[in-house]
């Protein structure tokens, strides 16, 4: 029996969980960190946005009504941009190789990665992340999921700017340049 669109997106997350739990044995050593309260708040904010996502317990009054029907087709495309973006992001995580973190960091000898999603998108791993949030909110289909995707949007561009700032402090020269060239996360958008 072919798994349905719910169980296909769960193994795309499953991916991403394993490639960051086996990457982590692979990261150079952390030099400087965001401070902890950002770092908190930011996680708090996620947690929020992945328990209304994925969670039983806001399946109730307006947050289970529906915002698309509940087509095999449409929950087949949400599955389809999940994975899509599950793989974007553990590309962009491989690329990042030893520079990776999860939380904002500048790590020993770090190195400015500009090439393969890099080149795409300064951030394509929040990219990746997304997108395949999008697509796990299209196959849900209910109204939990829209709010999920604006607060889990919010907590990425939370972090993002705290990156962001590090970066420009870590390569002073380079960064600007590379912000100058490539969108932070949709090409030629945004």
């Amino acid at each position: 029996m072919a798994p349905n669109p719910g169980e296909i997106i769960g193994y795309a997350w499953e991916a991403v969980g394993l490639v960051w739990l086996v990457g982590l044995i692979s990261t150079k050593r952390t030099v400087r960190s965001q401070p902890i309260g950002p770092r908190l708040f930011q996680l708090a904010v996620a947690a929020l946005g992945f328990t209304l996502l994925s969670g039983k317990w806001f399946r109730y009054g307006w947050l289970a009504v529906r915002f698309v029907p509940n087509l095999a087709g449409i929950a087949m495309a949400g599955a389809v941009i999940a994975v899509i973006g599950c793989a974007f992001a553990i590309w962009a995580r491989i690329a990042l190789g030893s520079n990776w973190s999860g939380r904002v960091t500048v790590k020993a000898s770090h190195e400015l990665v500009t090439s393969g999603p890099y080149a795409i998108s300064r951030h394509p791993i929040y990219t990746g992340l997304m997108l395949a949030i999008a697509g796990t909110a299209l196959e849900g289909g209910e109204w939990r999921c829209v709010l999920a995707v604006a607060i889990l949007l919010f907590a990425l561009l939370f972090k993002m700017s705290q990156e962001e700032r590090l970066m420009m402090q870590t390569f002073p020269d380079a960064y600007p340049a590379y912000r100058q060239r490539v969108k932070a996360l949709i090409p030629g958008v945004l």
